[in-house]
């Protein structure tokens, strides 16, 4: 067993290993986590309230619907938040799971990517239905 120079024999297993701990950087990410489930839960609550209060959910209802400023800009939101939060989530499933460091590099880029890709679809389909 090799000793750092600031470790003695008479030092107990938790006094050497607190300097090994976290380097504080996932606190950032903790706040968005969060962050984002405040916010999702406010945006869903409007979202399934917005759809009881319907009275008929056709294609023009929606289309009118969403076209409101306000709607379309909320969706939005709904949409960045929610997909922000799934991207923190399943990064964390990621890094407690997946033990092969090239295999997870490939996950966690792989997953960013998708949900970008379904965001920007997403809210490209909201500006194309709220200015049409």
């Amino acid at each position: 067993m090799s000793m750092k120079w600031n470790d003695t024999p008479h030092k107990n297993p938790l006094a050497r290993a607190r300097g090994l701990g976290a380097a504080h950087s996932g606190v950032t990410h903790w706040w968005h986590q969060r962050i984002t489930a405040v916010s999702n839960l406010g945006l869903m609550g409007w979202l399934i309230w917005t759809v009881t209060q319907m009275p008929v959910w056709t294609y023009d209802t929606f289309t009118v619907w969403l076209a409101h400023p306000v709607n379309a800009v909320l969706m939005i939101l709904t949409i960045l938040s929610t997909f922000y939060h799934a991207v923190l989530g399943t990064q964390v499933v990621v890094e407690d799971y997946v033990h092969n460091e090239g295999f997870k590099i490939v996950k966690l880029a792989a997953i960013r990517l998708a949900f970008i890709a379904a965001g920007v679809a997403g809210i490209f389909s909201i500006l194309k239905i709220a200015f049409a």
